[in-house]
């Protein structure tokens, strides 16, 4: 069987109404501890900010395997990558771009480009700051 191969990117593979984003739930900079959370038929021209930030915690606060995010409040979220985008060298959050932060709760995600197969990272902004100031990484360190 010959199936051909689209030269149509996933990015725009799917139209603005039924996006897939993946979220990056970070509990831990230090140890590196994220867990990815996929949303399908995402409406990105009606869905804002605020309302992707609910999604995400009422499906941590429901789904299995979460437990250990449930007491992680997560309060922003920030552009980590987009399809066929550069990758940062950090493997849990892209630190460069303070810009990427998306701030404004009714913001529509459409306006703030954010396209199919787009991945957000979602985490506490104290702990990211605190992180920033002293970048030390745990999880490798021997006991």
């Amino acid at each position: 069987m010959f199936h051909e191969i689209s030269d149509v990117l996933t990015n725009v593979a799917l139209p603005k109404t039924q996006a897939t984003i993946t979220l990056r739930v970070i509990k831990s900079f230090e140890y590196r501890t994220e867990r990815s959370l996929v949303l399908h038929m995402l409406n990105l021209e009606i869905t804002t900010v605020g309302e992707l930030k609910d999604m995400a915690r009422q499906a941590i606060q429901t789904g299995s395997g979460w437990k250990p995010y449930r007491n992680v409040h997560l309060d922003t979220l920030k552009l980590y990558t987009k399809a066929h985008g550069a990758k940062t060298t950090n493997l849990i959050i892209n630190m460069d771009h303070d810009d990427w932060i998306f701030d404004d709760d009714a913001c529509t995600l459409a306006e703030l480009g954010i396209e199919n197969e787009t991945e957000i990272s979602f985490f506490n902004h104290a702990a990211y700051n605190a992180f920033k100031e002293n970048p030390e990484i745990r999880w490798d360190i021997p006991q």
